[in-house]
């Protein structure tokens, strides 16, 4: 078990919740209003479709100081400076009757066995199948010969509606597979500085430690979400959990499983968020809008012709609120993609510019860029005001 990474947002702290450290929507529609006996009938249906998954690796080095596992009182290690493997814990969803399962990439990170408890009560060999940091998400292959499996049917998560009733199904502190009950409390949440590609579904049910890779189901007994984090002052349970939606999660799956990575477009940007607050204070062509404050030679926006200055306010037809929008959207199309740019220009002109994205440069790649060229393409974070307009 790991504890949590964090990050300190409106004096709360936002972690993951593992103890380690165009879609393809259904024709689904809400849920029809509850009937006596609809939740139980719909956690007893889903509750064999997640598992509980266990990991290890070993420690580099091996001193407690430098490993976040033997700091955490719930780790089999606590205590133990001279051990030299961690052990994580966190749940996962079963997708396929093959033995596919879907999780955290946190809860499998640097795994060199990991253990999957099934619905029988068996433990079974697992391996990785494809890992995608950038959004939390990671697919595992079971081993050997399986009991029969009861995946979990996809569901569309764009057709949440607020207040609408969710079931959290993990591990929570290793106590055992626990359903929890919580509405919808807000969706498309982004800026949270969890993972680079997010934008969670927030809820009410009770997510803690351990639930990490478990499933988010609707009141049809459809996967909506992969439970991620949480925001909370104490590391526990404080109202507010984070998934990722269902479909952002399976076009990552499939192409996991498909290539083994994920290949995502790239802009060449460095961009941060306007506010018509921001727009006032520095006389700013759009009240909102991504504002592009950096351009990287001879990339897919400089051959298109965007500038520093520009507000990037649309993309395909979408609109584009924010930086994070705009990040996000961006990702979402392979690389080799032409995709129109809306923009108002620093005169406050309008055009639409075509661009074809390339292919999103790796860690390492991005890592040898000389310094102020690196993530061109991640938001800036700007706060009440920007630190710097051109």
């Amino acid at each position: 078990m790991t504890p949590l990474r964090t990050l300190l947002a409106a004096a709360a702290v936002v972690g993951l919740i593992g103890t380690g450290a165009a879609l393809r929507p259904s024709a689904s529609a809400s849920p029809s209003v509850l009937t006596d006996g609809s939740i139980p009938d719909v956690a007893e249906r889903v509750v064999d479709s997640v598992v509980n998954i266990s990991s290890s690796h070993v420690v580099a080095g091996g001193p407690a100081a430098l490993d976040p596992f033997f700091s955490d009182p719930f780790s089999p290690g606590y205590g133990s400076p001279g051990d030299r493997k961690a052990m994580s814990k966190g749940s996962g969803v079963v997708v396929t009757v093959g033995g596919r399962i879907l999780t955290n990439a946190h809860v499998v990170k640097d795994a060199e066995d990991i253990k999957v408890t099934l619905h029988d009560g068996n433990d079974y060999d697992a391996k990785v199948v494809g890992v995608d940091p950038k959004a939390d998400l990671a697919v595992i292959q079971l081993k050997g010969s399986l009991p029969a499996l009861k995946p979990l049917t996809f569901g569309d998560s764009s057709t949440l509606r607020l207040g609408e009733v969710v079931l959290a199904i993990g591990d929570p502190f290793g106590v055992g597979k626990s359903v929890t009950m919580g509405i919808v409390s807000a969706k498309g949440r982004v800026g949270m500085k969890i993972e680079e590609y997010e934008e969670f579904i927030q809820t009410d049910a009770a997510i803690n430690p351990g639930n990490s890779g478990g499933a988010l189901v609707n009141l049809k007994g459809e996967l909506v979400g992969i439970n991620t984090a949480i925001a909370s002052n104490t590391g526990g349970y404080a109202g507010i959990g984070f998934a990722i939606p269902s479909n952002m999660a399976r076009p990552i799956m499939e192409a996991l499983v498909k290539d083994g990575k994920v290949s995502r477009g790239y802009l060449g940007v460095r961009v941060a968020t306007i506010t018509p607050g921001i727009a006032r204070e520095h006389n700013l062509p759009a009240p909102r809008g991504a504002f592009v404050s950096d351009v990287e030679p001879d990339s897919p926006a400089a051959k298109a012709g965007l500038a520093q200055g520009d507000v990037v306010v649309g993309l395909n037809g979408t609109e584009i609120k924010s930086s994070e929008i705009l990040h996000n959207a961006v990702a979402t199309f392979k690389p080799g993609t032409t995709v129109d740019l809306a923009i108002i220009r620093k005169n406050g002109n309008r055009a639409t510019l075509k661009t074809r994205l390339a292919e999103m440069p790796s860690d390492d790649e991005q890592a040898s860029q000389p310094r102020g060229r690196r993530q061109q393409q991640r938001p800036q974070r700007l706060q009440q005001r920007p630190q710097q307009w051109p």
